[in-house]
């Protein structure tokens, strides 16, 4: 992460972590040193996402520029790396700073700017279960919450204000991911079945049945092209968008 350090110098590369011990930390992972410790949560921290997670995971290449795969091969690793940096600092400047969030077993959610303070940004409330995973929209604009209470739940990027409660899943929410164009989000769930919703209609768009168990994990390629899901049956599957 980026940004400006309380009365000192910016911070940059930060690693942030969250545990059993109700904390998020962050660290720097040049000297190992802790640099600060979020305060907040109740009980366990299960997951950690930044606004600025989907360019720091894609790098140099960007999804909605058509000749961006073609010309990553093409370029050399200081040109690659220019252009990553590039895009980060770009994002931390559309998004209006990089933010942290964190989700709990106390069924909220922090939302934190780890670079300027150890305060949050504010606290989200509305799930009645276990929070189990958290994901920034890749443009920073929205975020995403799944909880044990059935229900996924998105919310402002920015604010942290409540947008829209998805429900359809009959069983726990176990993980999301976001499309590369920040439109649509899948979900896996305990009911076996991974569920893809459209995020500017705030309602379910597909149901993709055919897991014969609990649904773990979930992922959707940077390039936009196909979707992963894991599961409880041994099996993983692989979906195209």
């Amino acid at each position: 992460g980026e940004g400006g350090e309380e009365g000192g110098e910016a911070e940059e590369g930060m690693v942030m972590s969250g545990s059993r011990d109700r904390l998020v930390k962050v660290w720097n992972p040049q000297n190992g040193k802790m640099t600060k410790d979020l305060k907040g949560h109740a009980h366990w921290v299960n997951s950690l996402a930044l606004n600025t997670a989907f360019v720091l995971r894609t790098g140099s290449f960007a999804p909605d520029k058509k000749d961006s795969s073609s010309a990553v091969g093409k370029q050399s690793f200081a040109e690659m790396k220019k252009a990553a940096a590039e895009r980060y600092r770009e994002c931390v400047r559309v998004c209006g700073g990089e933010r942290l969030l964190s989700c709990s077993d106390d069924f909220t959610m922090f939302l934190w700017k780890p670079s300027e303070s150890r305060q949050p940004v504010g606290r989200l409330t509305g799930h009645q279960k276990i929070v189990n995973h958290v994901a920034f929209s890749p443009d920073g604009r929205w975020m995403a919450s799944a909880s044990f209470d059935k229900s996924v739940r998105i919310w402002d990027g920015r604010t942290g204000k409540l947008v829209c409660a998805l429900r359809g899943h009959v069983g726990e929410v176990y993980q999301l991911a976001w499309s590369a164009d920040s439109r649509l989000l899948v979900s896996a769930s305990k009911d076996s079945t991974v569920k893809v919703w459209d995020i500017s209609r705030r309602k379910l768009r597909e149901d993709l049945p055919g897991h014969a168990d609990e649904v773990f994990a979930v992922d959707w390629a940077p390039d936009g092209q196909r979707v992963a899901s894991g599961s409880k049956d041994r099996l993983l599957k692989i979906w195209r968008h």
